[in-house]
């Protein structure tokens, strides 16, 4: 609900990388709400900031300012495994490339996170099969990623980031690699995840046509959050 506090809350962050007088300065106070259940679409020309916001977002580094809260806790103030606990635990991490193992199944592909965390190999299989059945895989379980459309591979992607049960879905350009068909396809696939699981979902895209599938598009211009805004075609914000 929108009275909820948001899931996560950027204030005053910023980000400089390098030092003295080669020193860039990425993110220049960045103020921005995301609350649990909604889509969010992140734009921006190259070079604007939205890369670096969404390596915050996935504790894949730290701001050098303000605050970063995620349910309430103070993300900038956590150790480096602490960080990695919240990764690991809450989101999931959706590439442009793909990045599956190549010469390994669509199913052990979907099962490696649940591997790193220790789950016993049958519960493995289990949850990783019912996460490709979530895609629409199941029957291509023992394929080869060199034996699916890159559809099939994103899909495959998609089953391995949400196998966790993560809270927030993080997509950085999902259909990048995509044909305009297949990137129909897995932005379908994104939004009944959010809509029927519950799961937030962010999202990077250059595509005008892939912003529209979410309910919330955010701006970035020049290291700042440049506005927000409500897609009206989609409905209002769900949070």
């Amino acid at each position: 609900m929108a009275s909820e506090p948001p899931i996560i809350q950027l204030r005053g962050v910023t980000k400089v990388f390098g030092e003295g007088p080669t020193a860039f300065q990425a993110l220049k106070g960045v103020d921005l709400d995301i609350h649990a259940g909604d889509f969010v679409a992140v734009m921006g020309p190259s070079g604007s900031g939205k890369s670096t916001t969404m390596n915050i977002l996935g504790c894949l580094d730290v701001p050098t300012g303000g605050e970063f809260l995620f349910k309430g806790v103070h993300v900038e103030r956590l150790e480096r495994d602490q960080r990695a606990l919240l990764r690991r635990k809450y989101l999931g991490f959706v590439f442009q490339g793909f990045n599956l193992l190549a010469r390994t199944s669509a199913l052990e592909n979907v099962e490696l996170p649940l591997l790193y965390r220790g789950d016993p190999r049958a519960e493995r299989r289990e949850t990783a099969m019912a996460a490709l059945d979530k895609v629409g895989l199941k029957e291509w379980w023992d394929h080869t990623p060199g034996e699916l459309s890159g559809g099939q591979q994103q899909r495959v992607a998609i089953a391995r980031a949400i196998v966790t049960n993560p809270d927030v879905l993080l997509a950085d350009e999902p259909t990048g690699n995509l044909d305009t068909a297949r990137s129909i396809e897995i932005m379908e696939l994104l939004s009944g995840l959010n809509k029927e699981s519950g799961i937030t979902v962010l999202m990077v895209t250059h595509e005008p046509d892939m912003a529209a599938f979410a309910h919330t598009i955010v701006h970035f211009r020049d290291g700042l959050v440049e506005r927000v805004d409500t897609n009206h075609a989609r409905g209002e914000v769900v949070a």
